[in-house]
């Protein structure tokens, strides 16, 4: 029998908080409360993984695939466990409620993480959950915290600026800079403790009210990483340890030029011949933190457009071989089952298509897609869905569907969808009969962004991709994740039989 089930999209850094950003505290418990009432069981996050600013706050650009944002702390949960006093946490600065305040939120945790692990360390002999942590995540964690170390030793300066020794982890000067640099690892061990601690803690509370997580993998890392850096064997680096080809897209009617992200791509080779150590371990971890796992970019898997480094544009790209079944095969040897699902938007060829069929893994479906041409024969209009997919109204990259509505659709676009939906709408209406059309439709699993059941415009859209700046800041308020909206979703996940 198949059970249909659905979900919402909010990131953690969306989350109500005082604190500027997110976090794991009070707010998140409260808005799992909200999914359970709300008759949702599925919670879709972006990754969690430590931000690099300097790349514009992407969740998608981190110094490390395996470690957790030490942002996403809770200060009023840090005071639960002893780490800090009420009063140490009081007054904190006016953030803004609707929105991250990333510099400031910074600065305000950062004095709080001094205080916690000043405490912390008073008592560090005596805590067996610290140690045992500590036990379970060296294949990652050693590498990392000496990594953030020596970046801020470096001014944040790329680990191929490093001096020599360095870069190239010479096993002597390693150890030297681990001594010199105890204090400092302490303290990001310390944070990614915590971190870990109160995710655990959170994800435990998600399964007692019957609501499983959605994560996120990136197929690729960021170059200036504690994974590059320790790994360099399995990139496509040159002599210098600077990449000798980045990833990307080709171009296509819509960017003449594609898209060029910069990420260092995969020796796939030396991976086979390593027999996926690297990414099995990642997948491996992962699934200790979340319950299904969304690929981005999944075609890479199949094949991938590689971009000389130094090219201005995506355009003198070629394409690569992916390392295909051969690689997935490798996980199922590995791991019990493989919850995934494919995001495979974009340029989507046959062998794409095959190797998502081989391994029954779920597709995602935008409806704001569906009507971008003509809706009768898109392969996203909710009457063409296959039920193995997501249906979404739209992602983190995509407008929101009011902003889309009001931005991004001329007249007869707009014909076109109330013809579909048998009557006229207002912009206010129209993310919600977009909701009702992803639930309603054949898709046995829906997952609808927080925004788009609150009916906001493009001001609260996620991302531009493209647009350096002003993305990933939208949050939502505590007003907005009501009781009121939690009825109205579940008398419509009820009627669409998602219940």
């Amino acid at each position: 029998m198949t059970v249909r089930k659905s979900g919402v999209l909010l990131p953690v850094s969306s989350l109500p908080s005082p604190y500027g950003i997110g976090d794991l505290g009070p707010q998140a418990y409260r808005f799992v409360d909200f999914l359970a009432r709300a008759g949702q069981t599925l919670w879709q996050v972006l990754p969690l993984n430590p931000i690099l600013s300097v790349n514009g706050n992407s969740p998608y650009q981190s110094v490390s695939a395996f470690g957790l944002e030490p942002l996403f702390i809770s200060p009023e949960r840090m005071v639960d466990d002893g780490l800090l006093e009420q009063e140490e946490i009081e007054p904190w600065p006016e953030f803004p409620d609707e929105r991250v305040d990333y510099r400031g939120t910074s600065g305000y945790k950062r004095r709080l993480f001094d205080s916690a692990y000043a405490r912390f360390r008073e008592r560090r002999e005596n805590n067996c959950g610290f140690r045992l942590f500590l036990e379970k995540n060296p294949f990652w964690l050693d590498d990392y915290t000496l990594f953030v170390a020596l970046h801020d030793r470096y001014q944040r300066r790329p680990w191929n600026e490093w001096p020599a020794e360095l870069r190239d982890r010479d096993a002597a000067a390693l150890a030297h800079a681990r001594d010199e640099e105890q204090d400092r690892i302490g303290r990001e061990q310390f944070l990614q403790y915590v971190a870990f601690r109160q995710w655990s803690a959170l994800r435990e509370y998600c399964r007692q009210r019957r609501v499983q997580i959605i994560g996120d993998v990136p197929i690729y890392v960021t170059y200036d990483s504690a994974d590059v850096w320790a790994d360099p064997g399995i990139f496509k680096l040159d002599e210098a340890r600077s990449p000798s080809v980045v990833a990307g897209v080709p171009p296509d009617y819509f960017n003449p030029d594609g898209q060029l992200w910069g990420n260092p791509v995969y020796r796939w080779d030396e991976l086979r011949r390593r027999d996926y150590d690297w990414w099995v371990r990642r997948i491996e971890h992962t699934l200790t933190l979340v319950d299904l796992v969304r690929i981005d970019h999944f075609r890479g898997f199949a094949g991938y457009w590689e971009v000389p480094a130094g090219s201005p544009t995506a355009a003198n790209g070629r394409w690569a071989e992916g390392p295909g079944a051969d690689f997935f095969n490798r996980l199922a040897r590995a791991l019990p089952c493989l919850p995934f699902i494919a995001e495979d938007l974009g340029y989507i060829t046959a062998d794409v298509r095959e190797l998502i069929h081989t391994f029954s893994f779920p597709g995602i479906r935008l409806l704001l897609f569906g009507f971008a041409g003509d809706a009768a024969s898109s392969p996203f209009s909710p009457h063409n869905l296959a039920p193995r997919c997501v249906a979404y109204t739209g992602t983190h990259d995509s407008n929101t569907a009011r902003g889309w509505f009001e931005e991004e659709t001329d007249q007869h676009l707009r014909e076109q969808l109330f013809r579909y939906i048998g009557r006229e709408v207002s912009a206010d209406a129209v993310a919600w009969e977009l909701v009702r059309l992803a639930l309603l439709s054949v898709a046995e699993t829906a997952v609808i962004p927080m925004q788009d059941l609150l009916g906001l415009g493009a001001g609260a859209r996620m991302n531009r991709p493209g647009v350096p700046d002003g993305n990933w800041e939208w949050r939502a308020t505590a007003e907005q994740v009501s009781d009121g909206l939690a009825d109205a979703l579940r008398e419509l996940t009820a009627l669409s039989g998602r219940l």
